[in-house]
């Protein structure tokens, strides 16, 4: 047997062990699938504009969207009462939220500005610029989170703002385009994709979706305006409780995973 044979075996064993290494690859990676149930309902303001949302010490803090009347709120779960509003000045455009080290930080959709402010006065302390456009924002204990409305998650300094890295999210070999607002639950980013009943749970390590959420029907008796879809995503740690609601939704969801059959 000739040296140029022996090759062009070892080549084609070699290809066939990276096909399958990639299948069991490929099978191990496969999400999980979940609906959820509702624990609770909530009042939520049907004309805000939900663009982030997070839970801290007992309240909600919500950015809410749309140039000339984006805003920053503090709002009571229990009644969806605003407890306290920052008006966003009307050139910009509000999108995610999170919070850092007792202050708020609120992204803009495409100015390419974010503002810190403090958590307890929402007295405006600076701004930041970043680059492309944001959409959800939320922190993993050291850095911040940030989807654009591609397929990425960025990683960026909390205090530099400078961007440390980034991932392509995919499920499978598929990628997820149009992330929007994001929650960091547990080790994974939950994050809700534009236009869809879902909510994707991400490894944001390696990109991987590891499980999807189906909320489809939550509010079946509600009519919807066309941009009215699924975004907003909040975590109480303390009390492991998730919260759900969408932009102009009249109520907000406490809701528990439940494995699909």
């Amino acid at each position: 047997m000739t040296l140029v044979v022996l090759l062009a075996a070892a080549a084609i064993v070699a290809v066939t062990a990276d096909t399958r290494a990639r299948a069991r690859v490929g099978a191990a990676a496969a999400p999980a699938k979940f609906s959820v149930s509702v624990v609770h309902t909530y009042p939520h303001d049907p004309n805000a504009y939900t663009q982030g949302l997070i839970f801290r010490d007992g309240v909600l803090y919500e950015s809410t969207g749309i140039s000339g009347k984006s805003s920053l709120r503090k709002v009571a779960l229990e009644t969806g009462e605003v407890l306290q509003f920052k008006p966003v000045d009307a050139q910009y455009f509000a999108e995610g939220l999170t919070d850092w080290n007792g202050q708020l930080l609120q992204l803009t959709w495409q100015s390419q500005v974010g503002f810190v402010y403090d958590l307890k006065t929402f007295a405006l302390q600076r701004t930041f610029s970043f680059t492309g456009e944001g959409w959800g924002l939320t922190h993993d204990g050291s850095r911040l989170i940030l989807s654009d409305g591609t397929d990425r998650l960025r990683f960026l300094d909390p205090v530099t703002m400078k961007e440390l890295g980034a991932v392509s999210v995919r499920d499978g070999n598929e990628p997820v385009p149009e992330l929007n607002e994001l929650e960091y639950v547990r080790g994974a980013v939950l994050a809700n994709v534009w236009h869809t009943d879902r909510i994707a749970r991400i490894n944001p390590a390696t990109g991987l979706v590891t499980a999807w959420i189906d909320l489809h029907g939550l509010l079946p008796h509600y009519q919807l305006q066309g941009e009215a879809v699924l975004n907003g995503i909040a975590y109480d740690a303390a009390g492991d409780r998730l919260f759900v609601t969408g932009k102009l939704w009249p109520k907000l969801f406490e809701v528990r995973l439940v494995p699909a059959r």
